[in-house]
This record gives C-alpha cells, sequence and structure tokens, in this order.
C-alpha cells in the first residue's frame, strides 16, 4: 500500500458516483474542492455525491482568500486588452467594480495602491503579464509594461515583496467557511495565508460554530514563508502552494523555500501538501512528461504527507489516469529501503503531548528493529495517529477511530489506514482484534507474525501511555479470554 496520500481536486464538471468510484479504486485519499469555481450549490452536490459513494472520504474545500485581481473589463474591448513593450498605463484601485480600460487598470482593492513604490512590479495572470512602476501619485501609479501583453477579466496580481493590509477572510470565504460547518468537511484550505493571526480568523469562525473542521493553511508568499513557524504552530497542516509561490519568488529559490516547509512540518508532526501543476500535462494527455514524474517523485523522497491533483482531475480528460500515475509513482519510489528509513532522530520540537510523542517514536524504533509486520493504534481525536506519521515508518499504521471525524482527517496522514471501529469497548484490547480483521482482508496474518501496538491503560480520552509487542496467536488467544 502506497505511503503518500493523493488528494484529487472535483469539481461539478467532473463528478458522478462511477468517476469517484473510480478514483477511490485509483488510489485517491482525499477529495478537494476549489470554492473558487463552484457555487455552494454545487459544493453541495459534490459532498452528497462523494459521501454516497464512501462516506469515509474527507473532504477538503479550498477558499479563495485575500487576493487582489485586475476588474472586469469595460465592454468594448471584447474582454481582451493589448499592449506592446514599453507601453504605459495608469493604475488605481476600486471598490466599486469599475471596469478596466487600455488607459486605467483598477484593482479590486482601494488597499493596495498606499503600499507600492515606485520600482515594484505588479505580475498579472500568474506572472505572464509584467508591470513596472515608474510614477505614483496618491491614488494612482503609473506603470510600463515590460513585454507584449493580453489582459483578460479578473485576473490575479502579485506584487512581489511588498506587504498589503488584506482582510484575512473575504465576505464569500466567511459565507463558505460557515456553509462548511453545516455541510460535513473536514478541512479548510486557506489561501494566501501571511501570519498565524490569518489562521486564527479562521478559527475563530470555526468555533463560533463549535466546528471540528481542521485548518490546512496555504503558503503562497514571501510573507508566509518569513511567518512560517506561527503559522505551522497555528494549523493543522499546510500546503505548499506553488502557483503564486512560484509567482512571488524566483524560479530557483522554490526547491529551497519547499524542502525548508516540508522539513519544518515533519519535525512539527504537521501533515504537508505539495500541490500545483503536479501532472499539468495529463490534463490533455493519457501520459505525463518526464519532467512530472521527476517532480512528483521528488515531493516523495522528501516524505511529504499528501500530493494533490488540481485541473488533473478536475476538469482533465484523464482523470483516473491521473491519478493511477501518481499513486504509481508513489509506490515505486517508496520502496527505496535505502532512502526511506524512518525519522525516529529528528530533533522534536515542542508539542503539547510529549508522552504521545515518546510513545509513537518508540513504537516506530520498534517496528524497525524487529521483522514487525503492521504498527496498530487506537485513536480519539487522531492525534496518535498523526505522531506515528511524523516519525515516517516503513511499516503501514492502521489506526482504529472511534469517530467518523478521527478517521477522515487520518486518511490525510502518511502511511496511515484509518478505520472505524464501531463496536461497543468489550475490553482495553478490543482495537487489535478490529485491526488483525481488517489485515485479513487483503494478506493473511501467520500466528508467528510480529505486531506494535500503541494503546491507553486509562481510557481513549487520556492518550496513549504504552507500546506492546506481541504474536499474533498470543493476541487472538488473549482476546478469547477477555470476551
Amino acid at each position: 500500500m502506497k505511503k503518500t496520500k493523493i488528494i484529487a481536486t472535483i469539481s461539478d464538471r467532473n463528478c458522478s458516483p462511477e468517476l469517484i468510484a473510480k478514483l477511490m479504486r485509483a488510489g485517491m485519499d482525499v477529495v478537494r474542492i476549489n470554492t473558487a469555481h463552484v457555487t455552494m450549490e454545487s459544493a453541495a452536490r459534490i459532498v452528497e455525491i462523494v459521501h454516497g459513494v464512501n462516506n469515509a472520504i474527507p473532504i477538503m474545500l479550498d477558499t479563495k482568500g485575500p487576493e487582489i485581481r485586475i476588474t472586469g473589463i469595460d465592454e468594448r474591448y471584447e474582454d481582451m486588452l493589448k499592449f506592446h513593450a514599453g507601453d504605459t498605463v495608469r493604475v488605481r484601485g476600486t471598490g466599486n467594480g469599475e471596469p478596466s480600460t487600455a488607459e486605467l487598470i483598477y484593482l479590486n482593492t482601494t488597499l493596495a495602491i498606499p503600499c507600492i513604490s515606485v520600482g515594484d512590479r505588479l505580475l498579472i495572470s500568474d506572472g505572464e503579464v509584467e508591470l513596472r512602476v515608474i510614477g505614483k501619485s496618491d491614488d494612482e501609479l503609473l506603470c510600463r509594461f515590460s513585454g507584449d501583453a493580453v489582459l483578460r477579466p479578473r485576473k490575479s496580481v502579485n506584487i512581489p515583496g511588498v506587504s498589503i493590509a488584506l482582510p484575512s477572510v473575504t465576505e464569500r470565504d466567511r459565507a463558505f467557511i460557515e456553509w462548511a460547518t453545516e455541510n460535513d468537511i473536514d478541512f479548510i484550505a486557506h489561501s494566501f495565508v501571511r501570519s498565524a493571526d490569518d489562521v486564527q480568523a479562521v478559527q475563530d469562525i470555526l468555533d463560533s460554530r463549535s466546528s471540528k473542521i481542521k485548518i490546512i493553511s496555504k503558503i503562497e508568499n514571501q510573507e508566509g514563508l518569513d511567518n512560517l513557524d506561527d503559522i505551522i504552530e497555528a494549523s493543522y497542516g499546510i500546503m505548499v502552494a506553488r502557483g503564486d509561490l512560484g509567482v512571488e519568488l524566483p524560479a530557483e529559490a522554490i526547491p529551497t523555500a519547499q524542502r525548508r516547509i516540508v522539513e519544518s512540518c515533519i519535525m512539527a508532526k504537521r501533515p504537508v501538501i505539495i500541490a500545483t501543476q503536479m501532472l499539468y500535462s495529463m490534463i490533455h494527455a493519457p501520459r505525463p512528461t518526464r519532467a512530472e514524474v521527476s517532480d512528483v517523485a521528488s515531493a516523495i523522497y522528501e516524505r511529504v504527507d499528501a500530493v494533490m491533483l488540481s485541473e488533473e482531475t478536475a476538469m482533465g480528460d484523464y482523470p483516473v489516469e491521473s491519478v493511477e500515475t501518481m499513486a504509481r509513482i508513489a509506490e515505486r519510489i517508496e520502496e527505496d529501503e535505502r532512502h526511506f528509513v524512518p525519522m525516529t532522530d529528528m530533533n522534536m520540537v515542542s508539542v503539547a503531548h510529549e508522552i504521545t510523542a515518546q510513545v509513537a517514536r518508540s513504537a516506530v524504533r520498534a517496528s524497525t528493529n524487529l521483522p514487525v509486520r503492521y504498527i496498530v493504534v487506537d485513536t480519539l481525536t487522531g492525534r496518535t495517529g498523526r505522531y506515528l506519521a511524523a516519525f515516517r515508518s516503513r511499516k503501514t499504521v492502521i489506526a482504529v477511530c472511534y469517530t467518523l471525524h478521527a478517521q477522515r482527517i487520518l486518511a490525510l496522514s502518511y502511511g496511515i489506514k484509518p478505520i472505524l471501529r464501531d463496536k461497543s469497548l468489550d475490553n482495553r484490547y478490543h482495537f487489535l482484534a478490529d485491526a488483525m480483521e481488517v489485515i485479513d482482508e487483503t494478506e493473511q496474518l501467520r500466528d508467528d507474525d510480529l505486531l506494535v501496538s500503541v494503546g491507553g491503560s486509562f481510557s481513549p480520552e487520556r492518550g496513549a501511555s504504552y507500546v506492546e509487542i506481541a504474536r499474533v496467536d498470543d493476541i487472538r488467544e488473549r482476546n478469547s479470554h477477555a470476551n
């Protein structure tokens, strides 16, 4: 079984029970819905279809976040503005949505202009168009085009190195977050997170509605990188959103930034996701390029929890083939035993549950030194399972969960196979029997096989307190006496 998880973006254009079932069989672990391209009604249909196929599939809702865009284009230009290198244009902010023209381009916010200085760059449409600021008044910029350009309506604007005090949560984001709390969503992936305050703004909305939804912070700009440690501490997990990050930073800086984020997340025991154009050519082609295969492989070698597909599955011609390809790459790369050694010797940053972390590390070490088949854990909140994932064991971890929510959120964590226990708590070793039933569905356990179990001697609420190593026949005999 592959240990790296796969997130697939689903749109109302590419969503049917048959497709979701095929994607699951191909290796999809988590469904993502991008609110930039759906309405609440179409998002609700996606949730209904996904959970109709399998109620254990977790769903991640991606917000648009605080972003800057150009406005719509005046109708007389037929949705397109053309410029040549060296042309100049005025740029203003608007709160009323005035359309842009060939003489005056409007940004969708009045907050940006005061923060921009002469010499700064405006990168439009993911960096395809570059404007250099050559003059400025109180409410207007004078900019020059660096090359020939075609501007289309409502394209994104990045201003590298400039911090702009945009609201953490837009009204559209707030509406979708509130909608998520009532519609069986498991994760909010919040875009353009710049600081821990941005995470807290989302958490405040969730707390006001008593929601257990987990926040995944998307790192997409230099400000987010500058505040990375604080953002990690405030978040459940992190997504490396390389699209906008690649516009904000020089291309050669992206691999270093990606590795830094991944290493920081693993040490902090937070799930980390790599996203953006991983198999981009498979939107219209049945096979990936060699460069794309290497890109996915590099992320897996970095030991990320998950890799993500966007347009490939949301609107592409080969969604199932894209997931199958990513799963095959993961399985092949994870066979490299020289590289995929457990990370039990890494420095442990301060965590709130040191006992759980130490027990998890001991379990992974034991599974490395002995011929152990599986690690088995029972978990109420998913915390112990997440800590086991952080040490990147070569053995699959069977996590026996007491709630559907815990089962879903652990589906995002490296090397974890979460299952739901719906039986009564008849004895303290019950979860081992549940796990062995699941294992026996795909491969027969032998009597002399070893299992490492992580459990609690007191109650699920008190967390993990012991590691046990035992033969399968001894576990079965004990369970038979206990029942």
